[in-house]
């Protein structure tokens, strides 16, 4: 089961600075994102979302290939495959865009833009719904990053070692003598 947590930060660019920590300690398999989203309020109050799953463009190059692909099937039954695959692949590519913009994915939109709303002017915010997590090495990653959770599903247990890591003072190397 996934868990959702909801990071606030104070300015507009920290979200993507931490996103791009975990997209880091994903390639290292210490955490899996599922889906993430990044809201920033803008000086203007504007809010714009930044989704780290692109399903239009997803849609269209899934349903380009296979457009292409069956066109082509189809192209070789009136002896002219090339025809079909081009055909078949912008019909494809077409309605696989089509079908990825009405899709929805991972965290739940309304819940998203009803969190955004309710951030300050030039900050910003960062949902994750996380699969896995090695807790101990990622809180040790993000430890006194003056995030403040917004919303979570971890159990109070989790939820309070978050709360403290986010908190904490980070760790200063000392210089050896």
């Amino acid at each position: 089961m996934s868990e959702l947590v909801v990071l606030g930060f104070d300015t507009a660019d920290r979200a993507d600075a931490v996103l791009n920590r975990l997209v880091q300690l994903e390639k290292e398999y210490l955490v899996d994102l599922e889906d993430a989203v990044i809201a920033v309020r803008d000086a203007q109050g504007k809010v714009r979302l930044k989704q780290s799953v692109n399903l239009t463009a997803a849609g269209a190059a899934s349903g380009g290939l296979s457009g292409a692909i069956w066109g082509s099937l189809v192209g070789l039954l009136f002896l002219n495959p090339l025809a079909g695959m081009v055909v078949g692949g912008a019909v494809g590519a077409g309605s696989g865009a089509l079908a990825g913009s009405m899709s929805d994915y991972g965290i739940d939109d309304d819940l998203i833009q009803k969190l955004a709303d309710t951030i300050p002017i030039n900050s910003s915010a960062l949902f994750l719904l996380i699969r896995k997590v090695q807790p101990e090495k990622v809180l040790a990653e993000f430890k006194g990053e003056h995030a403040t959770l917004l919303r979570t599903s971890l159990s109070p247990e989790q939820e309070a070692r978050l709360r403290t890591a986010l908190s904490a003072a980070p760790a200063v190397a000392t210089p050896a003598a």
